[in-house]
């Protein structure tokens, strides 16, 4: 086992789309893949992709359901809003993540990029099957390219590329809806481009984005530039479950001959020479075209489950073998499996040569989630979320900020009452107007607003000035606690602390 991994070391030199001698790119042709697990991530693409086309849609009290509006700092989760003053919670939130992340990679591998990844559902459960629609699959692809530029290929590849644009500009228009609002984006279509000249730059620079990403870049995006890609090398041990060949059942690997197999017995080759050749097949050795050549001799080696028919490679998305082991170019879409497990079908042989599975559950049969690091992640991430949950559950929709002005010393109103000025500031996370009412809470006082009492914008902060005038008699000294309430539509959502500032000596003559 060792000495095989040994000699396959050296498939961590090279990438599979970049050529050795000359340093250009290989255009990778994967096969278009089927299967049990290839049927699961289309329903589970379908899904994802009507959410993220759909929330746009939803409104919440004429407010979007989801905002993330950056250059105004204004945003908006399931409803809730979220201005300047929260982005502790957002730091909270990604530091939350980030453990997330980090805990569900040392257990799962890479699953994510497979299953949720917005890059991997459009590349390949939308412009992939476009172009196997319009211009089939692997072969025909590549005749079609090194074909000469006749009327049929010239309206395969314009149809083609004018699909991807079309998709590539309500990916843009999509995603500018989440940052400015449907409603915004409908503006920009809409109303002549000289209102919204910077609206309309941003939208053909993201289509174009969009459109060179999935139309050139693509695996690449994966491969070079995605940052988790990167990571994945360190976080993933010997109990991560990944995509996995079963080297120990799989090798030596060799062709069917005409001889029983060793470990399945006599039905292997007849399965092969009975069964249809179909077009996932075409470049497995059949029975029959093996009718002739030799037997396998009596003290020949064993071979493995592994036929050798390169269909895992054939079929992978970033072009690589999964036979060589854990790759960084692997984005775990499970591609091979389902190809491995059509090929063990047709040749009699169980399925799951190629499987999810763990280096130490394949090398040892040993399978262990729950280790040391994976139960320390858990314990740092349960503390997080008992953080955000706590945080998001006393979180107000309005936040109030009052203070002493500063530099100012207290007045004597009368013989009975000190003066202290006070600045607030009212910060709307609603997105309705809130009418704002303060009240000490102490009765030995009394607050006079500097105007009327404010009517707080959604989404905005009002600021002004008031004066709280307190008996001399019930203060102890130059510092006293004060606290504030603030009110909206007589519920009290607001308590705030404050200080007052009071004489030491007796009332000043006058």
């Amino acid at each position: 086992m060792s000495e095989q991994i040994r000699d396959t070391e050296d498939y961590r030199d090279h990438i599979a789309t970049v050529d050795h001698t000359s340093g250009k790119r290989i255009w990778i042709y994967p096969q278009k893949p089927s299967g049990r697990f290839t049927k699961w991530r289309t329903w589970l693409s379908w899904f994802l992709l009507l959410v993220l086309f759909g929330l746009p849609f939803i409104k919440v009290n004429g407010q979007p359901f989801v905002l993330l509006n950056v250059l105004e700092r204004r945003f908006i989760l399931f409803g809730m809003h979220f201005t300047p003053q929260d982005f502790f919670l957002f730091g909270l939130a990604m530091v939350t993540g980030v453990v997330f992340i980090v805990l569900f990679t040392v257990v799962f591998g890479r699953i994510f990029c497979g299953w949720i990844c917005p890059q991997t559902i459009f590349m390949e459960m939308v412009f992939r099957k476009i172009e196997y629609w319009i211009e089939g699959d692997a072969n025909a692809q590549r005749r079609l390219d090194k074909a000469p530029w006749t009327s049929d290929k010239i309206l395969k590849k314009t149809a083609k590329h004018a699909l991807f644009f079309t998709i590539a500009v309500l990916i843009a228009n999509t995603f500018l809806a989440y940052i400015i609002s449907l409603d915004e984006v409908v503006k920009i279509i809409t109303e002549p481009v000289k209102m919204h000249i910077g609206g309309f730059i941003s939208m053909i620079v993201f289509s174009f984005v969009f459109y060179y990403v999935f139309a050139r870049m693509r695996e690449q995006v994966c491969i070079a530039i995605c940052p988790y890609g990167r990571l994945q090398g360190v976080m993933l041990d010997k109990n991560s479950i990944a995509v996995m060949y079963d080297w120990v059942r799989g090798e030596p690997r060799g062709k069917i001959k005409k001889q029983a197999h060793p470990k399945s017995g006599g039905s292997a080759a007849a399965a092969v020479a009975h069964s249809p050749i179909t077009s996932i097949l075409a470049d497995v050795e059949s029975a029959a075209a093996t009718a002739g050549a030799e037997a396998v001799s009596d003290t020949a080696p064993a071979l493995g489950d592994c036929i050798d028919c390169k269909l895992c490679i054939k079929v992978c998305p970033t072009g690589i073998d999964i036979r060589n082991g854990t790759q960084l170019e692997c984005v775990n879409c499970t591609a091979c499996i389902d190809a491995c497990d059509e090929i063990m079908d047709k040749v009699d042989r169980p399925r799951g040569l190629i499987r999810y599975d763990s280096y130490n559950g394949i090398a040892e049969n040993k399978r262990k989630i729950f280790n040391g690091r994976t139960i320390a992640y858990s314990a740092v991430l349960f503390v997080l979320l008992g953080i955000n949950v706590f945080l998001l559950a006393t979180r107000t929709d309005v936040e109030a900020v009052i203070l002493r002005t500063p530099g100012l010393r207290y007045q004597e109103v009368d013989e009975q009452y000190i003066s202290n000025l006070y600045n607030y500031q009212v910060i709307n996370k609603t997105g309705e107007d809130v009418p704002v009412e303060f009240r000490l809470s102490s009765e030995t006082g009394k607050l006079r607003l500097i105007g009327d009492s404010p009517i707080v914008p959604a989404n905005e902060m009002s600021s002004g000035s008031m004066f709280v005038d307190m008996e001399r008699s019930k203060l102890s000294g130059r510092k006293n606690k004060l606290y504030i309430e603030v009110w909206v539509d007589g519920k009290m959502i607001d308590r705030v602390k404050t200080n007052f500032q009071g004489p030491i000596g007796p009332p000043t003559r006058k």
